[in-house]
């Protein structure tokens, strides 16, 4: 839990800022079963392409693609893709991205390993599941499978929003991370310490999203005259 804690700590203190982590309708495209849910109990719609255990409270399930969402325009206040970009083909990571910024009507929050240090990191840890003879989880199988890593530059050209962004765990931290959650123990560790401690949590990983970094957040805020 403390890398999703790790990834997701950003994102909210963006919905914080907007005034958004305490209301509005929020939807997450690629939640998993769990999603964003771990941090803010609010109910909001988790999309994903399917789900491998039962999806729980306070997500609201729903099996679509990110390439076709089914919402009308601007229908929630926010959207979240949080690790996603990385998952999806070379070809239609914009169409993901223009369809997120279609059903949003105030803030969308884009976050992903980013170009190729972070490609590099993931070989890395490969490397290391190899080593400890332990199963490559899927979805790090997926990042070395699927095209290169998304650039910065895919929000170039944006109009209508503004865009911000900020870098995400750096890089050897988010190694030495992911290497020890693969022991059991270390994980139920650090999860019980996010859950009981999180302020305390959240403000030792500020000090770890140091360049150079693993992921981008990118926070896109709709224009008024849009």
């Amino acid at each position: 839990m403390l890398n999703w804690a790790a990834r997701y700590y950003p994102i909210i203190r963006i919905l914080k800022s907007d005034g958004l982590f305490d209301t509005g309708a929020l939807l997450e495209i690629g939640a998993g079963p769990y999603g964003i849910g771990e941090f803010r109990k609010l109910p909001f719609v988790g999309c994903d392409l399917g789900f491998a255990v039962k999806p729980r409270w306070p997500m609201l399930p729903l099996i679509a693609s990110g390439t076709q969402l089914p919402f009308k325009d601007k229908q929630f206040d926010v959207v979240v893709a949080s690790d996603v970009l990385e998952h999806v083909p070379d070809q239609l990571r914009e169409g993901v991205i223009l369809e997120c910024l279609r059903v949003s009507r105030k803030l969308t929050v884009f976050g992903f390993p980013c170009g190729e240090v972070a490609w590099k990191a993931d070989q890395e840890l490969v490397s290391a599941y190899e080593s400890a003879k332990l199963a490559t989880p899927r979805w790090l199988s997926e990042h070395m499978e699927g095209a290169p890593f998304p650039e910065a530059e895919l929000f170039d050209g944006i109009k209508g929003w503004n865009v911000e962004s900020c870098g995400n765990e750096n890089i050897r931290f988010h190694l030495w991370l992911m290497k020890r959650e693969m022991s059991r123990s270390f994980v139920l560790l650090t999860s019980a310490v996010v859950r009981m401690l999180p302020s305390l949590t959240e403000s030792l990983l500020r000090k770890v999203d140091q360049e150079p970094c693993y992921r981008q957040i990118f926070a896109l805020r709709r224009r008024a005259d849009v």
